[in-house]
């Protein structure tokens, strides 16, 4: 089966690598980015070709030939991107986190007969497998938490934080409103707000905040409570919110000796070196999700945990690892045929499935991503 990736960035990079390794496939990438291709080409064989993705005719193109795709394109250009792969009548995996409503392209997908799995990274992305696979198995959902961030190991002062995946995407989690489900009502917080303190063994202490990252959850699930918080190290959240009132990462241009400039673009400029993580530094991925709510008239509670750290080895990010080896579980589902829906499909519908939810984690597991579940009961 050919597989085309969109994007090799770390994450695109870490898919297109995964599955090349699979004879089941043959594997090309395309990227603007002509020293990404290289790269891939030079180290593990994957042909690549350049392609500008702001233009939806060459997405098209692109794909043309292909039985399935990947997309791992910044958000800002993912929902036009998997609509002319819909178009094209391709199978895709989706992992670009655009701010559009998806359900928008579920009617095109199924005129089409197209499986699209959207969201299908980390969080929004496994983390949604596992709430759908623990709401499953319970009578009646209480409340969904999901709790998850990407760190440097190294703590550099003054952000103490590392942009593991695209840094844009990480801006607009700090200035997007969150939705939450409070008392059976959704309702916007403002990102970084609602501050807790999480510990985790093996990482310490860290601080999470709220952020936009329920996504599909807040209509797929029924529960009266549900809230996703992004973590940190302590003291983050502050200096960004600071960033973020004070006007920095405003988009309205301001003028300037007679110039209009964006402060979100100065604020980029200078940010985004430092959040570059280099060569070989190394990272960790922590997530904790719960679950609670009954099971034959009792109390539960669903807790999944991972710790993930940087493959030396591979020289593989942990975001990259936990991120991509998703997806590429999730083309493996499309590619077995375990997966028939056509239409657009958030992870936590596949939670439903037993089978494809165990198919998954054992893919992961393979490649070391161990989700540690513990079910407790309650009084």
């Amino acid at each position: 089966m050919e597989v085309i990736v969109l994007g090799a960035g770390r994450v695109g990079s870490a898919i297109a690598v995964d599955l090349a390794n699979d004879e089941a496939f043959e594997v090309r990438v395309a990227d603007r980015d002509e020293s990404r291709l290289a790269d891939l080409a030079e180290r593990y064989g994957i042909p690549g070709e350049r392609v500008d993705f702001s233009l939806p005719s060459t997405v098209g193109r692109a794909v043309a030939g292909a039985d399935l795709a990947v997309s791992a394109v910044p958000g800002f250009l993912g929902f036009r991107t998997l609509q002319a792969i819909i178009e094209a009548r391709l199978d895709v995996v989706d992992i670009a986190f655009f701010p559009e409503d998806p359900s928008d392209l579920d009617l095109r997908a199924k005129e089409k007969g197209v499986r699209a799995i959207i969201d299908c990274g980390v969080a929004p992305g496994t983390s949604n497998l596992l709430v759908g696979h623990a709401v499953a198995r319970l009578d009646e959902t209480l409340s969904v938490a999901i709790y998850v961030g990407g760190l440097p190991v190294e703590r550099t002062p003054p952000f103490e934080y590392r942009a593991v995946f695209s840094p844009i995407d990480v801006i607009e989690e700090y200035t997007r409103p969150a939705r939450i489900v409070e008392n059976g009502r959704v309702i916007t917080r403002p990102a970084l707000s609602d501050l807790e303190r999480l510990e985790v063994d093996g990482v310490g202490t860290l601080e999470a905040f709220l952020t936009d990252g329920l996504r599909t959850l807040i209509t797929t699930i029924d529960a009266p409570d549900m809230v996703e918080k992004t973590l940190r190290y302590p003291g983050h959240a502050e200096k960004m919110r600071l960033l973020r009132d004070a006007g920095f990462l405003d988009e309205a241009p301001v003028e300037i000796e007679g110039r209009e400039i964006r402060p979100i673009d100065v604020a980029t400029a200078l940010l985004f070196p430092l959040w570059q993580l280099a060569e070989g530094e190394q990272d960790l991925t922590v997530m904790r999700v719960e679950v609670t709510g009954t099971s034959d008239g009792r109390g539960i509670r669903h807790r999944f945990d991972l710790l993930d750290r940087y493959d030396p080895v591979t020289r593989t990010t942990s975001m990259a690892r936990t991120t991509g080896y998703a997806a590429a579980m999730a083309a493996r589902l499309l590619a077995s045929g375990r997966w028939t829906q056509p239409g657009i499909t958030p992870p936590e519908l596949i939670g439903r499935d037993r089978a494809c939810v165990e198919f998954i984690l054992a893919g992961l597991r393979q490649r070391g991503i161990d989700y540690h579940e513990t079910v407790v009961p309650l009084d």
